[in-house]
């Protein structure tokens, strides 16, 4: 069983996290300029260095330091000093970047489909008439077979649902052209804003995110600084990351150690404007995820940032100091106090505003998943960089990262818009007798309208066929390599993989993929 972790000492005595306890989820609140980021990144390298990979939205830059040792300095001396901390190693972590735009990180990508229609009604912030219509594209889509990748995929998908929305009044209901011009608006401010860039593939493969190398957990950073620009899109792309987890991770039941830990910086982020549907899932796979040895811990300002049903899942805490300039800020420090198990030696709610920087109020659970009583305490100092690297050195770390040259070239397969275009490229006499012709929303259509071999156009098969021979051998696992078993996957092994969940997503069920996708009934792989 790994050692308790440490994260803070009051005097002499240790604030330790249990391992055991940490997929009770968390959270880390205070102002800004308190030591949110020092703490997380404490704790992120307290995770690795157990071997529990991290993932963690690096919002300001700073956290990027973590893939770098410390350094010694007189106030850095000072404090281990203080906390009696001495001797003290400095060591980084192993870390792989990640970016949604591809340019501070790895390209971080998923495809249409996976992202679904009710988690896309909230990055284009639909009323619920233009949700039910997007639902009905995806469906529509689904029942003809036609693969929703990229943002382009969809865009056509939509002209040729507007285009033939009489055709399908009869069996989806009706489509308004108000409705398909309004998503349409959305999806050109999405893209203005490179939403695009993160739809397509090579699709993520949520293993990637499970690494260790030489026995420490793998950092996983997003830049999120320029992700942050849309905080609706930054938010939206955590929580399907989140529901991409709970679905792909097999059922763990209390194990000694997370198999990894998400922070999620900026949660406030998550619940603003949330419908009360999503609202609903969310709560819901907070406390599901657990089973599944995923600790989540939410970074913010203030616990009231947080849902009160959310807020009430997380065990482990860390307050740093909260200002009461306003009526409103006094209520809600108040709150905060009241959130902790009272210590009798402590006036919780007036030492929340004395906090100096790098203290906190701590409570952590203990071996029985019951909560100590708070303690005031030091976090301890990391023992890498506070502050950013370099970009020479972070460009560095990207080409000896776990996933160099995985994930780096798009690929841009067969999918909707390829197929619709060659529709349009048929005679319009075919076009428009073909769907008469058949019960199907969408007919098959003929390989020679490819250009292509019959293989190449056929109709994915819920098993057996080509595809899955193909992709068979495609996914192939080579020899071992640094990625902690996975092998070194080319590009074409990534993109058949992506393909096989888009496979078995389009032929083994209908549109019940979309928010935290088995918790509505389906399951997409």
């Amino acid at each position: 069983m790994p050692d308790p972790l440490l994260i803070a000492k009051a005097g002499t005595l240790d604030l330790n996290l249990l391992p055991a306890m940490a997929n009770r989820h968390g959270l880390i609140a205070g102002a800004t300029g308190t030591g949110k980021t020092v703490t997380l990144e404490v704790m992120a390298a307290a995770f690795s260095d157990i071997g529990v990979p991290v993932f963690a939205a690096d919002v300001k830059g700073d956290l990027s330091g973590i893939a770098a040792a410390g350094a010694s300095s007189p106030k850095f001396d000072a404090r281990v000093e203080k906390l009696a901390l001495a001797p003290f190693a400095f060591r980084a972590c192993p870390v792989t970047f990640w970016d949604v735009f591809g340019e501070a990180g790895h390209p971080l990508r998923t495809t249409v489909s996976e992202i679904g229609p009710l988690l896309f009604a909230r990055i284009l912030n639909l009323n619920d008439t233009q949700s039910a219509v997007l639902t009905l594209v995806f469906k529509i889509a689904d029942d003809s077979g036609m693969l929703l990748l990229d943002l382009k995929d969809l865009k056509a998908m939509l002209n040729f649902v507007g285009a033939n929305a009489k055709t399908y009044q009869t069996e989806y209901g009706n489509i308004s052209a108000a409705s398909i011009g309004a998503i349409q608006r959305g999806l050109v401010g999405l893209e203005q804003q490179g939403g695009d860039k993160f739809l397509g593939e090579p699709a993520l493969d949520i293993d990637d995110l499970l690494q260790t190398v030489d026995g420490k957990g793998v950092v996983n950073l997003l830049a999120a600084d320029k992700l942050m620009q849309s905080p609706q899109l930054y938010a939206t792309f955590l929580l399907w990351l989140l529901s991409e987890l709970y679905e792909h991770l097999p059922e763990a039941g209390d194990l000694d150690k997370p198999k990894l830990v998400f922070f999620f910086d900026e949660a406030h982020l998550l619940f603003n404007d949330l419908p009360p549907l999503l609202a609903q899932k969310i709560e819901q796979v907070v406390r599901l995820i657990r089973s599944k040895a995923v600790g989540i811990y939410f970074v913010t300002q203030n616990p009231s940032d947080i849902a009160p049903v959310v807020l009430s899942q997380l065990g482990n805490r860390v307050q740093h100091a909260l200002r009461a300039f306003t009526p409103q800020d006094q209520k809600a420090v108040k709150t905060a106090a009241q959130t902790f198990r009272a210590n009798p030696a402590l006036d919780t709610e007036t030492v929340i505003s004395e906090l100096a920087v790098g203290e906190a109020l701590l409570s952590f659970l203990d071996e029985s998943g019951t909560p100590a009583i708070v303690q005031r305490g030091w976090v301890i100092p990391p023992h890498a960089r506070i502050g950013p690297v370099t970009p020479q050195e972070r460009q560095a770390l990207m080409r000896t990262s776990v996933v160099a040259g995985v994930y780096d070239t798009p690929v841009d397969r067969e999918s909707a818009y390829e197929r619709l275009k060659a529709r349009a490229e048929t005679s319009s006499t075919a076009a428009n007798a073909a769907p008469a012709a058949t019960s199907s929303p969408m007919p098959p259509i003929a390989s020679s309208q490819y250009g292509g071999s019959p293989q190449q156009t056929a109709a994915p098969q819920p098993s057996g066929g080509w595809f899955s021979g193909v992709t068979g051998a495609l996914t192939q696992r080579g020899p071992t390599g640094p990625r902690g078993g996975r092998g070194s996957d080319s590009i074409m092994e990534t993109v058949a993989k992506s393909a096989a969940r888009a496979v078995a997503s389009q032929a083994g069920r209908q549109i019940v993929r979309g928010v935290l996708g088995s918790l509505f009934g389906g399951s997409r792989r």
